[in-house]
């Protein structure tokens, strides 16, 4: 039977390959393959199939024939014809995986993707034979259409193939990087001290205050400014203070709850030690502590969100562990990615006439114009799961608070 005119048809579909699981909708109870219950034991492997077994049958769905009129005049459409009862079409465990295989993005075909092409596999042979029936596949639109989904396709498949070749990542080129870089592989346990900017308000606003007149107004905003600078300023102070008190050998702890009692701070004072701290766990401007020694206690460092105050405690250097070598690998697998893609994109430029196209699009994050939509009438838009993303960086342990909320900063090393 032949079926290459199916995978045509279901290649636009590969997006909803890699779609989450629908939510169950309010009220309804999700099946038990949705949410399976915490304490029930994972259900036993599927039995082994044969290849050769019949895993999906369609009725009233038949291979389209050519009459042999059309052969002669070297017509593709298929002759209308009225569907024998018996009609119907089988595909074995092969057949469905060489589909499955052509629409999945990664080598394992997921329970997910094999639910999903079950379902979506009838109505397309039924829906796509009944438009060769009337002639659609013969009809511009249709032609012009399968030009762009072409293209698609083999930027999809352009994409998976960068992203196979830069996932060959050689235990040679590891171990290079890390021996490269050690600094990206140390680890610290460090004190700080948070000392907030600015003093937090103590008086509370009377609403019942007669309306200030313009002056008045004026008068006051410039007392609040002044008040603010003076806390401000009363606070540096006091973070050189702690600074030096630290330096000494006093109790972090202890340091932190004055520091602040001083701000007029209502809430707990924050846990000051930060235990498995990486380069890439401080913000950039405080990067400088990771030079210091152990024991050694860094300069009042100040920043949007205050003033902060570190204590080297413990270095250590990560060992090349598996997770090492997984984080080595993906970040090597995402250069690869990029590199590539860039030769490919960089490697051609186009020329618009605006007098037909109108202005430029808007541009989007880092002013690089958003591309616009391509018109697909019923194709779901293609993956781009094969698309090199970059590598994010590891959240900041430590973001620097906003001197409006006053928070102070996050402790969680991760």
């Amino acid at each position: 039977m032949r079926k290459s005119w199916l995978v045509c048809a279901l290649m636009g579909t590969m997006a909803w390959g890699q779609a989450q699981p629908a939510a169950a909708p309010a009220g309804q109870t999700a099946s038990p393959e949705q949410a399976p219950s915490a304490e029930s034991k994972p259900p036993a492997p599927p039995a082994e199939v044969a290849e050769s077994a019949v895993v999906l049958t369609i009725y009233g769905v038949c291979p389209p024939k050519t009459t042999a009129a059309a052969s002669k005049t070297g017509a593709s459409k298929a002759t209308p014809a009225k569907k024998p009862a018996d009609c119907k079409t089988t595909m074995t465990r092969a057949e469905f995986e060489k589909i499955a295989k052509g629409l999945s993005p990664s080598p394992t075909i997921t329970p997910q993707l094999k639910r999903q092409l079950s379902a979506a596999l009838p109505k397309f042979m039924a829906m796509s034979e009944a438009a060769r029936e009337q002639g659609l596949d013969q009809t511009e639109g249709y032609k012009e259409t399968l030009k762009v989904a072409k293209m698609q396709i083999l930027t999809t498949q352009l994409q998976r193939s960068v992203q196979e070749k830069a996932d060959k990542v050689s235990d040679t080129e590891v171990e290079k990087y890390y021996k490269e870089n050690p600094e990206a592989y140390e680890q610290f346990s460090l004190d700080r001290l948070f000392i907030p900017r600015y003093k937090q308000e103590t008086t509370e606003k009377n609403d019942s205050e007669e309306k200030l007149t313009e002056e008045q107004q004026k008068a006051k905003d410039a007392a609040d400014k002044a008040k603010q600078e003076q806390g401000e300023q009363d606070l540096k102070k006091l973070a050189d203070t702690l600074r030096q008190r630290a330096a000494a050998g006093e109790d972090f702890t202890k340091l932190q709850k004055e520091a602040f009692e001083a701000a007029n701070m209502k809430m707990d004072s924050p846990n000051v030690n930060l235990p498995k701290i990486r380069r890439t766990g401080l913000p950039p401007g405080h990067v400088a502590v990771f030079e210091l020694k152990v024991g050694e206690v860094s300069q009042v460092i100040t920043d949007n969100g205050g003033n902060y105050v570190y204590k080297v405690v413990s270095k250590e250097v990560l060992p090349l562990d598996d997770q090492v070598k997984t984080e080595i690998h993906n970040k090597l697998k995402s250069e690869k990615m990029k590199a590539m893609m860039d030769e490919y994109t960089n490697s051609y430029h186009a020329d618009t006439n605006e007098a037909y196209f109108g202005p430029p699009t808007p541009t989007g994050p880092g002013g690089r114009p958003m591309p616009p939509r391509m018109p697909r009438g019923n194709m779901p838009p293609p993956p781009t799961h094969g698309q090199p993303q970059p590598q994010a960086a590891p959240p900041a342990a430590n973001p620097a608070p906003q001197p409006q909320s006053q928070q102070p900063p996050s402790s969680n090393p991760n």
